[in-house]
């Protein structure tokens, strides 16, 4: 506690310096137009109570001032600022600390969709989220104030929060839920014709209409959780398990994951750690177990510089399956990627990968190289827009009537995928805002009836600030 009491007094002498060099004061966030006296006169009111300390005595004046006119985003930062300082009064029970950690964070979220720019006010949001704990936001709008080029003693600050959060971390969880219509659920080919070799020559044959693509609404939900369990003061034992649902009508399409992984994480440096975990998977198609998989994973994470963050991860698992079992056999995956938060508003990801499978059938034995790229950008009037785009090219290593090839060459894919998604922050219901994701993918084959074209959508709710 004396540490997290230092690390928030060293940042309320850091704040001082960022309210005058940075142009996201309340007052420059209010476009600093002069008010009605009566509500300047309770702000001004408002400031001397906190100098004097007397927070809570501040926030009651502030909660009486309306929250529209050309003072609006001042009253609302104030009302940030107040509620924050007040959390900290010793003499609070844990309710009352939480109701007031909210209230700063509704007050400076709604700034923040307005005026997503706003460093100042971006920093106060990451230390109300740092106080309440939830240290995935604090982490995220920290590093978007990192971007900004604050003065050099909030980034040391900053930087205190963080390896703060890195040391305490231990409980984290994550659930969503959507409502996803899909063109074409199996992911297959409308080819109705297939040429087969046979004795006779190469003769036409129609495929079963089962077998051509489906379309329909679904609806999934996903989940997971680790706990972190401390060893000393560099390691900890993970502990963590996800869990997938996807359900269509009927059961033909329904999928279902679940997978547990363990081990530990060292923290090597104030920049760098890495994890040795083993991992368990299965999956159930159709309401029936399909293939499991048993195996383990090394992850690598490393800043680079204080807006630029790089990962890695290794792993290998034998995989077997219940019925077709001439897909059995040992799966590795590599994978390095890139974080790049470019300013307060716009983040960037980009990341390489390499799949090699190795069933004991041999012409399905396979090796998958990929490239993925994103951005996602905070907009005026609530909106975040993001876009990802996905290359894969997949590559058989044998040969056989399984792909049907037209010349008898081995099989070669070529997989696009881009996903659009929208979503308005000002919009919350218990934290989570609505979110409409639209998905393209086209899969180009010299494989017979093995190209398709889908297009998802889904309409999620996701926790953003």
């Amino acid at each position: 506690m004396k540490t997290l009491a230092s690390v928030c007094r060293a940042l309320a002498f850091a704040l001082l310096i960022l309210s005058t060099a940075a142009p996201a004061s309340a007052d420059s966030a209010a476009g600093a137009q002069p008010g009605p006296p009566s509500v300047e006169a309770v702000i001004e009111r408002a400031r001397a109570l906190m100098a004097a300390g007397e927070p809570g005595k501040a926030l009651d004046l502030l909660r009486e001032l309306p929250r529209e006119g050309v003072r609006r985003l001042s009253v609302l930062f104030q009302t940030g600022m107040a509620a924050v300082a007040a959390s900290g009064k010793a003499d609070l029970s844990e309710d009352e600390r939480e109701a007031l950690l909210d209230e700063a964070i509704a007050a400076l979220h709604a700034i923040l969709v307005e005026r997503p720019d706003l460093v100042r006010v971006r920093l106060e949001l990451a230390r109300a989220f740092f106080l309440k704990e939830e240290d995935g936001l604090s982490r995220r709008h920290f590093d978007q104030v990192l971007a900004g080029n604050p003065p050099a003693p909030v980034v040391a600050n900053i930087r205190r929060f963080l390896s703060v959060m890195r040391a305490r971390r231990r409980w984290s969880a994550y659930a969503g839920a959507a409502i996803a219509p899909n063109s074409n659920i199996n992911g297959a080919s409308d080819d109705q014709i297939v040429y087969i070799d046979t004795a006779f020559g190469r003769l036409p044959f129609r495929r079963n209409a089962d077998s051509r693509s489906q379309s329909g609404v679904g609806f999934s939900l996903w989940g997971g959780g680790e706990y972190q369990h401390p060893l000393g003061d560099r390691l900890r034992w993970r502990f963590g398990a996800d869990a997938a649902r996807e359900e269509y009508g009927g059961s033909r399409f329904d999928r279902t994951f679940m997978g547990v992984h363990f081990g530990p994480r060292l923290l090597v440096s104030p920049r760098t750690e890495f994890s040795v975990l083993g991992v368990a998977h299965r999956q159930w198609t159709a309401g029936s177990p399909d293939n499991d998989a048993l195996g383990g994973r090394v992850e690598v994470q490393h800043g680079l510089t204080r807006t630029l963050g790089a990962n890695a991860s290794v792993s290998w698992r034998r995989r077997d399956y219940r019925v077709r079992s001439a897909l059995d056999g040992p799966v590795a995956d590599y994978s390095l990627g890139v974080v790049w938060v470019v300013t307060p508003t716009l983040r960037t990801r980009a990341s390489v990968g390499y799949v090699r499978e190795r069933p004991e059938s041999l012409p399905n034995r396979n090796a998958t190289r990929l490239g993925r790229l994103g951005a996602e950008l905070a907009l005026p009037l609530g909106f975040t827009l993001g876009a990802n785009g996905e290359m894969r090219w997949r590559e058989f290593k044998g040969t056989g009537r399984a792909h049907l090839t037209s010349d008898g060459a081995r099989r070669s894919d070529r997989t696009h995928i881009l996903r659009v998604s929208l979503l308005n922050r000002a919009f919350t219901l218990l934290g989570f805002s609505p979110q409409v994701v639209f998905v393209n993918e086209v899969r180009k084959t010299n494989a017979q009836a093995q190209d398709y074209t889908r297009n998802r959508g889904e309409l999620r709710f996701v926790r953003q600030f």
